[in-house]
């Protein structure tokens, strides 16, 4: 495997795939359960190669997954880049700290098919050794508010 690029040393905390449990809500659906699973890896380059996907709890079947790239800019700085397979891309910029990540959305484009998403918040931390994840998002014409959090244990 390739060494970790120097700028993305600060992220180095999030190598690996990560699963875990998680919980959902929004105003415009039912409130559900989810298993996660995320991994974050790199190839040697400044950045780090990120991919989630998430079943129901109680059937198993698919709910969403997304795929992108965190972006080390400097001085904590960070970019996130995503895409869904739903329509919806998301660009994001924020900080590291330690081992807390926040991400603000600068852009999200949808796909005439997709949900009308407008704005998305993304947090990772680390408390101990659970990762957590947060999104907020405004959609379907409503105000950023929160929709998902998950908890997860690195398994490589």
């Amino acid at each position: 495997m390739a060494e970790l690029h120097p700028a993305c040393a600060p992220l180095a905390f999030l190598l690996g795939t990560w699963q875990g449990t998680g919980t959902g809500v929004y105003p415009t659906i039912e409130d559900f359960s989810f298993a996660e699973e995320v991994t974050f890896a790199h190839v040697g380059k400044p950045f780090l190669a990120y991919s989630q996907k998430t079943k129901d709890t109680g059937t198993g079947l698919p709910l969403h997954t997304e795929t992108g790239f965190l972006r080390p800019q400097g001085d904590g700085r960070l970019e996130l880049v995503l895409v869904q397979p739903s329509g919806i891309a998301e660009v994001l910029v924020g900080n590291v700290e330690g081992r807390d990540i926040q991400l603000v959305s600068t852009a999200v484009l949808v796909t005439d098919s997709a949900k009308p998403v407008t704005a998305t918040q993304r947090r990772f931390w680390m408390d101990g050794e659970v990762l957590h994840s947060s999104v907020a998002m405004a959609a379907m014409g409503l105000e950023l508010q929160h929709h998902v959090v998950s908890e997860m244990y690195c398994l490589s």
